[in-house]
Order: C-alpha cells, then structure tokens, then sequence
C-alpha cells in the first residue's frame, strides 16, 4: 500500500490528507480561515500566508492521527505549487519540502486546477468505477473558470487541453462579489445558491456574454456590472444596510438573512443564479458535442452549487461532480493527482518553486 500525503495551501484553506493507492481516503483535514477574511470581504493575501503558517503543522498531524499514521509511515508528499497566491503557496512548499527531506521520501509539485479535476478521479475509483475518457473538465472555483479536454494512457498519465478560461472575473469570484454587493457577506456564494430558489429566475432580465474570438472563453465581470446597475436603479438600499448591520454582529443563519431579502432581491438573485448557470452550461453542452468526448467532469467550489448540478443532470453523457466536501479546496485532490507520477517515479527536487500564475495547459 502506498500512503501519500496531500498539503493544499493555495489561497484560504490549509489542507493535509492522506489517500492510499490513489483511490482510498484515509483522513481529509481543512483548516478554514473564513471568519478571518469576512472581516474585509475578501481575501487578505499577507493575512492567509500568517494563518497557514500558524495552521499547517498541526493540520498535517491531524491528518496523521486520523489516518492512524506515523510521520514515517509516508511514502510520498504532494504539495500544490501553483496557482493560487504567492505567500500562501509559499508556505505549503517549504513545509513539504522540509518534511519530505526529512523523512527521506519523494516530493511531488501538483497543479491545484489539475488537483480539482482528480478530486473526481479519486471518488469514482474509491466506489470502483473510474472516470471515462477523454472527458471535458470544467473547472470552476473562486479563483479559476476554466474548460480542457482530459485523456488518459496506459501509463495512468493525464494530458490536459485547454479549450478556454474566463477573461476576467471568475464565476465564485462574480458570486462573492455580487453576495457583497447585496450585503450577504463573504463567502457569499453559497448563501446566495440557498436564497435562489425563493427568488423567480426570470424575475430580472440578465445578459448572456457572447465572446469574440474564441466562443468557449467566459466573462463574469458584464453580468456583476448588470447587477450593480439593478441596484443602483432599485429600492434595495435600505435592506442592504440593513443586512451589513446584521453581519456586523455576526453571521446570520440564513433564515433571517431569506427574512431579510425582499421579493425584488431574491427575483435578481434567482436570475443571477440562472445566468450564471447557463453560461457555464452552453459552453460545455457545446465543446462537449465538438470534442465527441465521453464524459463530463464538473469540479472546483462552484461544483457545489445546487443550481449548476441540477442543470447538468440534462446532459446525455455521462457527468461527474466531486462530493460536497471534495468541491473546495482539499488536499485529497493534490494527493489524488500525485499519486500516477508517484507510481512513475516523476519525482520533483528540492528546487521545487511555488508559482502563483502555474498554467496546466
């Protein structure tokens, strides 16, 4: 048996796991650093790196314990290096590298979007099946919106094509942003996923994006712009100050916040919700006919989103969404997608760099 150690620390969360074979998960802990980051509404990068710094020892002798492990009973360490934000990279890099080089075993670099995308892989074999390939991937997070065809060979060796990205903000970001706008704090995204189902869908008429150039690349800002000026135009401003009052006390369960929410912004929250949805799903229903791939993997935190998973169960091929609790960032997933380079002996130096701009294809 092969135990892998994943550490994930690309942005908020500081992550460690152990999965066996590639295909097992022994112990999945996360660090949240939500309660921190409300407090400005956003990510606060030097504050991340401080709170991974002060989390990630500890987590990753959780996962240990949870495991039933030892330090000396792994056989392998993966860390994401890229993307995601220099100082919080940083952290995980160094560590892994320093206990790696302790334990004297090898050390694997693994992209955090490709780590998403294996987060699928990981659960179907857990449950004995496997994924079909190639597959279209859709990953879509807080930091990426990205679409590539996956394939497979004998070797258990991954290729990854991109077929197109968001040319600005990506679609949790646009969810974040716009929860913000209308006074639902940070992480908003979830909060407005729960309040959409109240609203009417077609309640505010909403823009689709038609991209110049390559069709299947995606844009977010126009519709959060769409939604600033329906504000700006409507009767929501005293609710909103309302709802910051609420936040400033602490956060609300969210049968007050759906108390707080007049017809008028549930209606605009519905339809961003749709519009959202749609473009995410036009694109891949498209390149999924123009690729002739087998199947679908939809993943990242926006793969948590009831209204996009409820969307894809149309499709005609096979679909995959990672469990709720493998959607955001883990380090099952790193683990996960270090596991076939480990098997092929792939393994990286101790040169090994965070790279906040890392590219997967």
């Amino acid at each position: 048996m092969n135990l892998l150690l994943g550490i994930e620390t690309s942005c908020d969360e500081t992550a460690a796991a152990v999965v066996a074979d590639g295909r097992r998960l022994l112990s999945n802990v996360i660090s949240s650093q939500f309660d921190i980051h409300a407090i400005y509404g956003g990510v606060v990068p030097e504050l991340a790196a401080r709170e991974h710094l002060r989390a990630i020892v500890p987590v990753v002798r959780e996962a240990l314990h949870r495991a039933g492990l030892g330090y000396r009973d792994v056989d392998a360490v993966g860390v994401t290096r890229g993307p995601g934000l220099i100082g919080a990279l940083l952290v995980g890099v160094t560590y892994a590298k320093g206990l790696a080089a302790s334990l004297r075993v090898p050390l694997l670099g693994v992209n955090h979007i490709e780590g998403h995308i294996h987060s699928v892989v990981l659960e179907q074999r857990a449950a004995g099946s496997d994924v079909e390939f190639p597959a279209l991937a859709l990953v879509v997070s807080g930091g990426h919106s990205h679409m590539f065809v996956v394939d497979r060979d004998e070797r258990d060796s991954y290729s990854y094509r991109l077929l197109g990205r968001t040319r600005d903000d990506a679609a949790g970001e646009a969810y974040d942003k716009v929860a913000k706008l209308l006074g639902f704090g940070y992480p908003g995204g979830p909060v407005l996923d729960k309040l959409a189902p109240f609203g009417d869908p077609d309640g505010v008429p909403l823009p689709l994006t038609n991209m110049k150039g390559n069709r299947l690349d995606m844009s977010f800002s126009g519709l959060k712009t769409a939604v600033l000026r329906h504000v700006l135009g409507s009767n929501l401003h005293s609710e909103i100050e309302g709802r910051r009052e609420l936040f400033a006390q602490g956060r609300p369960a969210i049968d007050v916040l759906q108390a707080s929410a007049s017809k008028e912004c549930l209606d605009l929250i519905a339809s961003f919700q749709r519009t959202v949805v749609r473009e995410l799903q036009r694109r891949a229903e498209g390149a999924a006919e123009d690729e002739l791939v087998e199947s679908v993997i939809v993943s990242g935190g926006v793969a948590a989103n009831s209204g996009l998973r409820k969307a894809f169960s149309s499709l005609s091929l096979p679909f995959y969404f990672p469990t709720l609790a493998l959607s955001t960032d883990n380090a099952a997933m790193i683990a996960a997608a270090a596991y076939p380079r480990f098997l092929r002996g792939e393994f990286d130096g101790f040169d090994l760099e965070a790279q906040p701009s890392l590219r997967l294809a």
